[in-house]
C-alpha cells in the first residue's frame, strides 16, 4: 500500500506511556466490528497473514509429531489446549501488520519482521515468562491429577488414553476437575495478555502497567470479553481438527481482530 502520511513510525520509537490508558466500556457490536477490520487486513495482505498462520501449524505439527516419538501419549490433550494460548506470540506480526495497515504506513517481509525481532528488547519479554509460567502451572497440576485419578492406568498408546480418560468413572473425574483448573488458568492467561500483547507492541510502556489494564479491560467489560475468548478458543481448537491445517485462515483472521478489539477497548496513546 502507497503511504499518503510521513516517514513510518515503528513502535521502538513511540512516546513513553506516562499512566495506564483508560479501558473502554465494550459491546458485541465492537467484537463484529472488529472482525470485519481483521478480515479486511487479512483480505488486504493474504499471502503474509497466511504465513503467520502456516508457521503457527507447522510447529504445531512437529510438536504432536515430538510427543508421539518422545512417547508422552498423556502430554496431547493439556498440550492441545494449551496451543491456543501461545496465538498471541505468534500473532506479533500481524499486530504490526493492522498498525500499518491502520495508519496507511508501507511495509514489507523485513519491517515486520525486524519489529517482531526487537520485541525481545522489549516489555514483551516478559510477557513470555508469565505465560510460560502459566502454563507450567497447567502441565504440572495435569501430571498431579493424572497420577492422583488415573494411578493404577496404563498408557501405551493414544487409544488406550483416550479410552480410559472418556469412557471409565476414574477417567470422567478427571476430566471433570481437569477442566475446571484448565478454565481457570486459561481465564487467568486470557486477562493478562489479551490487551497487554497488542499494548507491549504499540506503546512504551512496562508489562506489569500492561497486564493490569488487560485485567481492568476484562473485568469492566466481562460479557463482551469473555465472550470473545471463547469464540478465539472454539475457533483455534476446531482449526487443530483438519491436522492444524485450519490455523493457516484462522490465526491471521484472529490475530488482526484482536489488535482492532485493543484500539476499541482503550484510550489512544498519549
Amino acid at each position: 500500500m502507497t503511504s499518503k502520511k510521513a516517514e513510518p513510525t515503528p513502535p521502538e520509537k513511540l512516546t513513553r506511556q506516562q499512566t495506564p490508558p483508560q479501558a473502554n466500556v465494550l459491546t458485541a457490536n465492537d467484537i463484529t466490528m472488529s472482525l470485519k477490520a481483521g478480515y479486511a487486513d487479512f483480505l488486504a495482505r493474504p499471502l503474509m497473514s497466511g504465513f503467520f498462520g502456516l508457521f503457527y501449524a507447522v510447529f504445531g505439527i512437529l510438536f504432536v509429531w515430538c510427543l508421539f516419538w518422545l512417547g508422552s501419549i498423556w502430554m496431547i490433550i493439556p498440550a492441545t489446549v494449551a496451543f491456543p494460548l501461545v496465538a498471541p506470540f505468534a500473532a506479533a506480526g500481524l499486530y504490526e501488520m493492522s498498525r500499518r495497515l491502520q495508519r496507511e504506513e508501507p511495509f514489507g517481509w523485513s519491517e515486520i519482521l525486524t519489529v517482531m525481532a526487537n520485541q525481545r528488547k522489549r516489555e514483551m519479554g516478559w510477557m513470555a515468562f508469565v505465560t510460560l509460567f502459566i502454563l507450567w502451572v497447567w502441565f504440572y497440576q495435569f501430571r498431579t491429577l493424572l497420577v492422583i485419578i488415573l494411578q493404577d492406568a496404563s498408557f501405551s498408546d493414544l487409544d488406550g488414553f483416550l479410552n480410559t480418560v472418556f469412557f471409565t468413572p476414574e477417567g470422567w473425574t478427571f476430566l471433570v476437575i481437569g477442566t475446571c483448573v484448565g478454565a481457570f488458568l486459561f481465564t487467568v492467561l486470557f486477562s493478562v495478555t489479551v490487551i497487554a500483547m497488542p499494548m507491549l507492541l504499540e506503546r512504551e510502556i512496562d508489562f506489569v502497567s500492561a497486564m493490569i489494564t488487560s485485567i481492568r479491560v476484562v473485568m469492566e467489560n466481562p460479557v463482551v470479553m469473555l465472550s470473545w475468548a471463547a469464540i478465539v478458543s472454539v475457533t483455534m481448537l476446531l482449526s487443530l481438527l483438519p491436522a492444524f491445517l485450519g490455523l493457516i485462515l484462522t490465526l491471521p483472521i484472529l490475530g488482526h481482530t484482536t489488535w482492532h478489539l485493543y484500539q476499541r477497548a482503550v484510550a489512544p496513546a498519549e
